[in-house]
């Protein structure tokens, strides 16, 4: 599998002064232990869900805009406190509109939900939303992803970090499970509330519109049908989520009248997409 990384900055500055600015890259950080097994097992894990994500729906292959979405995610990853994994970012070749996280760093977007977006802001918010899964270590946790350093793991775990048949058997039934979470059952809702809130930080510690995924949200609530069938199955509403990213702004005092959407540039990329 193959995805494109790019370097460099897409974003605005930081919207906050300096206190607070340092105050809220504190708040993003992830404070559980890391060992260093454990996150290898966790990108070797992701590796392969994020493959079995490009089997059902195939890459987009458009360099450009494939570029473009990377340098926008690389400046969201920087600010959202993992800094031992390196992020990749991707584009699903799918009229869904949908949004799809792999531990490890694994981030994709599909055609579908670019397609619906009108700026920057937007994009950042959606890519911000699936980094905030793998900050969060959602699927790690529920599927108890980890290494053989600890000696207080499950079987499961100490299978997968294995290599006999029963291990290989083991990894391939987390992995369905995984699958399973992402477009069956879906995540807990507070994991949901908790991924969109780090979407609105990391947004805004980058220098993007806070509220570009509220406008998001917003306008995909306005569309039915077959695009949104799996989102609709495995998130809460809209609404909810609409409401609570609200509160997340106003409880943090987050300015949102002197923020950057990067309209013009999103423009230029999304007349590239087919």
């Amino acid at each position: 599998m193959a995805l494109i990384i790019a370097g460099g900055s897409a974003s605005p500055q930081p919207l906050f002064a300096a206190e607070s600015y340092t105050n809220f890259r504190q708040r993003a950080s992830v404070s559980d232990e890391i060992l260093t097994s454990d996150i290898a097992e966790e990108i070797r894990f992701g590796r392969e869900v994020a493959a079995r994500i490009i089997a059902r729906f195939g890459m987009y292959d458009n360099p450009e805009i494939m570029k473009y979405v990377n340098l926008v995610g690389n400046v969201l990853a920087i600010n959202a406190g993992r800094p031992e994994l390196e992020f990749h970012f991707a584009v699903l070749n799918t009229d869904e509109i949908n949004g799809y996280a792999a531990p490890g760093g694994y981030i994709f977007l599909t055609r579908g939900a670019i397609a619906n977006m009108q700026d920057e802001s937007e994009l950042a918010g959606a890519l911000a939303h699936e980094i905030g899964h793998v900050v969060e270590k959602h699927a790690v946790k529920e599927l108890n992803i980890k290494g053989q350093e600890k000696t207080s793991v499950s079987n499961l775990a100490m299978l997968i970090g294995g290599s006999s048949d029963s291990a290989r058997v083991a990894f391939s039934q987390a992995v369905d499970k995984a699958l399973d979470l992402l477009f069956k059952d879906g995540y807990k809702r507070a994991d949901e509330i908790q991924a969109d809130r780090d979407a609105v930080l990391f947004c805004a510690l980058s220098g993007y519109a806070p509220i570009g995924l509220s406008r998001y949200f917003a306008r995909i609530d306005k569309v039915k049908g077959k695009q949104t069938e799996i989102i609709d199955k495995t998130h809460p509403s809209f609404k909810d989520r609409i409401a609570w990213m609200g509160g997340m702004i106003k409880e943090e005092g987050i300015d949102t009248g002197d923020y950057k959407t990067a309209k013009d540039r999103f423009t230029k990329y999304i007349t590239l997409l087919k």
